[in-house]
């Protein structure tokens, strides 16, 4: 191999500037201009993304996108939320009408939480979209999936009203159903049938306020410790409301203590929940349609109590009255559905309530603590 003499030719290199490491001026002039923190050293990295400023648009999240994504979650689920309410509340009013006599207020009970707890269903399996979904979820028990805890309890509920409420539909048929020999067994399991469907109310009615706040989804998330309280309460007004429009009044005494009762609870455990979230991630329950529904919500039940109290003997006022109790429970759970929903299109309700966490860990000593999350 032959070589010239530009093979080892290399051109002079320029000699390399010392930084200097003393800028103020320069410095705070690319701070002014947006390009780099302001400090003495130099040394820092640029700021290419500006501090965001949060509006009441998903504009200004990262990319224009919101932070959290919301579920897809239509009006459907919403309605299971509802009905799980009416099926458990009219399971414990049918289970003490079963031990107190009373043979009209027990049938209706049954037959409301049996027709709940089927429209419930139906509505859960449409939002999945295919009806196998619901059968993979009962494959297993997975104790830290309120999904998976609640489908079981949704099925033994099921069970325990679908037995008693055919008792009972049997017997006001005049026993014509053909069941034969099952006729007597069915008398025999129908006691305990109702009694798992109320010992499982209470569950239906309030697991599905654990499963919204088990979610990424503000709103939601903040109220975990006392949404369950919330829905349970709302139930109670639902069942005691659909027995005082589907029962006469001579045996909707239970009923009617329920529903007193319930509109307490309901009221104070609402405003209580409120007043312990956030002051940013509660405004989503004040304002725009949730806030309406839960303001509505509020009113018909203080109404619906009122006219339980001083006219739930009489027939006409009992129906009204209860039709109000109903009223405001679809609209409590509508509200919370809602407001749920909305809260993850705006980034302020995700990243404001997490530096307040942050800040409060900070006070308390927790310095190592650089990123938080929701909940």
């Amino acid at each position: 191999m032959t070589t010239s003499e530009f093979d080892s030719y290399r051109p002079p290199e320029e000699p390399r500037r010392r930084r200097r490491r003393d800028r103020p001026e320069q410095d705070n002039r690319r701070h002014r201009s947006g390009l780099a923190p302001s400090t003495s050293d130099g040394g820092r990295e640029m700021a290419m993304v500006p501090e965001p400023q949060f509006s009441n648009t998903a504009s200004n999240s990262y990319y224009g996108r919101p932070i959290v994504k919301a579920p897809p979650w239509d009006e459907r689920v919403a309605a299971y939320l509802v009905c799980g309410g009416i099926a458990g509340g009219s399971s414990l009013l049918a289970f003490g009408a079963q031990l107190t006599g009373r043979d009209v207020l027990r049938r209706n009970t049954r037959i409301t939480a049996l027709a709940a707890a089927g429209v419930g269903a139906v509505a859960l399996v449409a939002d999945l979209g295919r009806p196998e979904r619901f059968y993979n979820m009962m494959r297993t028990v997975k104790l830290s999936s309120p999904m998976s805890l609640g489908s079981w309890v949704l099925a033994g509920f099921s069970t325990g009203a679908g037995v008693a409420a055919a008792a009972d539909v049997d017997r006001m048929l005049g026993e014509k159903l053909p069941l034969g020999p099952l006729r007597g067994m069915l008398r025999a399991v129908e006691g305990p049938a109702g009694g798992l469907a109320a010992l499982l109310g209470a569950p239906l009615a309030g697991y599905t306020a654990v499963l919204l706040s088990d979610t990424a989804m503000p709103t939601w998330n903040d109220a975990k410790e006392d949404l369950p309280f919330v829905f349970v309460s709302s139930a109670s007004i639902a069942a005691s409301g659909m027995a005082m429009i589907t029962t006469p009044v001579r045996q909707t005494a239970p009923a009617r203590a329920l529903a007193m009762l319930g509109v307490v609870a309901d009221v104070v455990a609402t405003r209580y929940m409120e007043a312990r979230m956030d002051p940013v991630a509660v405004e989503p329950l004040e304002t725009g349609r949730p806030g309406m529904l839960m303001k509505w919500s509020e009113r018909l039940a203080i109404a619906g109590g009122v006219g339980t109290l001083l006219g739930g003997r009489n027939r006409v006022v009992a129906a009204v009255s209860g039709a109000a109790l109903v009223t405001a429970s679809a609209f409590t759970r509508f509200g919370v559905f809602y407001a749920g929903k909305d809260s993850a299109r705006d980034p302020r309700y995700t990243v404001e309530p997490q530096k307040r966490r942050l800040a409060a860990r900070r006070r308390a000593g927790i310095t190592d603590d650089s990123i938080t999350t929701v909940g």
